[in-house]
C-alpha cells in the first residue's frame, strides 16, 4: 500500500476521555487544525448527544473544509435521526460483535445484530449517508462472525469496516494476522481502532495497516478513553518512516496543534512523549552529545527539523567534556583541558545537588569561581 486515510477521532473518542470536554469553539479550532494538516477524515462527535452537539457538528460542517465528516452512532434508529441533523455526509454505524458483549450488554445474539445491521445500514443509504459498520469490541470476537456481518453489511450498503480493539488486547502480531484474514475474505476498507491499554496502539495499527488496513483511526497526543488511542503524530511518522506509507500530512504542523489540544483538554503532554513532548530532542549524556556534535546520524532516528523542531544538547550529571567546551565557547570563553575537567566536576554537582541543568549565569559563576580558586592556590604556593 502506498497510501494510508487517516480517520482523525479527536474530536470523539479523544474527548471521551475521562475529564475532557471541548467548548464549541475549542471543537472548531481542533477541526481546522487538523483539517490544515492536510487530515482527510474527522469523526467529528456523537450527534445522539443532544442538540448542542448536533448543532457544533453542523458548525463543523458549514466550514467546508476539505475534509470528510463522520459521526459515531450506535446502531439504533434514533442515533441515525439524530446523525440525519447533524450535517456529516458519513457515519460509523457501531455495534458489539463479539458474544461476550452481545450478550452481557445487550442481551442480544449473533441473528439479532445480523438483521440490525442490514436494516439500518439501509436506512442510512437510504438517507444519503455513507456507512462504516463499527466493530466494537472486534478483538475478542469470533473472525468468522465479523466476515458474516462485514458481508451482510455490504449487500446492505456499508463500505467500510471498523475493526475496534475496544479494551486495547491486542498485540502486534496478532493485529496482523487478523488484518491479512479480513483482507482476504472482504471486498471492503478495512479502518483499525486502537487503544494503548498495553501501550501498543501505535505498533497495532502499523501492525493493521501491514495486514491491509486501509484506513487508521488516531487521536492528537493520544487522547481517548482509558489510557487513550493511536497517537496521529505517532502513526503519521511511523508509517512514513517505518512502513514508507504516505499519509499526506503536513507534519510541520504537528507540534502546534498538540499544543492546541493539550490546551483544549486540560491533559499536559508528557515531557518524553514521542514527537511531540517537550524533552524527546534534549540530550545530555556524554556519548550522545558528542556523537551528534561529530555527525547528527550517529543518533538522530528521527530528524526533528520534520516537525519543526531541533535537537537541544543541555549540561548535566551525564555529560561529557565536548559538551562542556561546546557551551562555554557559547559564552565566548574558550577553555583549557585542565578548566573542562574542573568546570564538569562543578557542573556534575550542581546538576545532582538542584536536579537541574545549569544555565548561562550559573555556567558563568562556575567559571568565576573556579578562576578564583586557582588564583588562590597560585598566591598560596608562592
Amino acid at each position: 500500500m502506498s497510501t494510508v486515510i487517516v480517520d482523525d477521532t479527536t474530536l470523539r473518542d479523544g474527548e471521551q476521555s475521562a475529564g475532557v470536554v471541548f467548548n464549541a469553539d475549542e471543537k472548531i479550532a481542533i477541526a481546522r487544525g487538523l483539517s490544515e494538516l492536510g487530515v482527510p477524515e474527522l469523526e467529528i462527535g456523537i450527534p445522539s448527544m443532544g442538540e448542542e452537539e448536533r448543532e457544533v457538528m453542523r458548525a463543523i460542517a458549514g466550514l467546508g473544509l476539505p475534509a470528510r465528516l463522520l459521526a459515531w452512532c450506535r446502531m439504533c434508529d434514533s442515533d441515525l435521526l439524530a446523525a440525519m441533523e447533524s450535517g456529516v455526509s458519513m457515519v460509523d454505524l457501531s455495534l458489539p460483535v463479539s458474544d461476550l458483549m452481545l450478550k452481557h450488554k445487550l442481551s442480544r445474539d449473533r441473528d439479532w445484530a445480523l438483521g440490525e445491521v442490514r436494516r439500518l445500514v439501509e436506512r442510512a443509504r437510504m438517507a444519503g449517508l455513507d456507512v462504516c459498520l463499527g466493530c466494537e469490541d472486534a478483538s475478542r470476537a469470533d473472525l468468522e462472525f465479523i466476515v458474516r456481518i462485514g458481508e451482510v453489511a455490504q449487500r446492505a450498503g456499508a463500505t467500510r469496516l471498523r475493526f475496534a480493539d475496544t479494551v486495547g488486547v491486542m498485540e502486534p502480531f496478532a493485529m496482523y494476522e487478523q488484518f491479512r484474514f479480513l483482507f482476504k475474505r472482504l471486498d471492503m476498507e478495512l479502518e483499525v481502532h486502537a487503544h494503548d491499554d498495553f501501550g501498543l496502539a501505535t505498533a497495532n495499527t502499523l501492525a493493521a495497516v501491514k495486514g491491509g488496513a486501509t484506513h487508521i483511526n488516531t487521536t492528537v497526543n493520544g487522547l481517548g478513553e482509558r489510557a487513550g488511542n493511536a497517537a496521529l503524530e505517532e502513526c503519521a511518522l511511523g508509517l512514513k518512516h517505518l512502513l514508507g506509507i504516505d499519509t499526506g500530512i503536513n507534519l510541520l504542523g504537528l507540534p502546534s496543534l498538540s499544543h492546541v489540544v493539550a490546551q483544549a483538554s486540560g491533559r499536559a503532554v508528557s515531557w518524553q512523549k514521542s514527537i511531540v513532548g517537550e524533552g524527546v530532542f534534549t540530550h545530555e549524556a556524554g556519548i550522545h552529545v558528542d556523537g551528534l556534535l561529530k555527525h547528527r546520524s550517529n543518533y538522530e532516528g528521527l530528524n526533528p527539523d520534520e516537525v519543526g523542531r531541533s535537537h537541544n544538547m543541555v549540561l548535566g550529571k551525564h555529560s561529557g567534556a565536548h559538551m562542556v567546551q561546546v557551551s562555554y565557547l557559547a559564552l565566548g570563553i574558550q577553555l583549557l583541558d585542565w578548566q573542562t575537567s574542573a568546570l564538569l566536576a562543578r557542573i556534575r554537582r550542581f546538576s545532582t545537588q538542584t536536579k537541574r541543568s545549569p544555565q548561562a549565569q550559573d555556567l558563568h559563576t562556575f567559571y568565576t569561581q573556579m578562576c578564583a580558586d586557582s588564583l588562590q592556590l597560585t598566591v598560596g604556593l608562592s
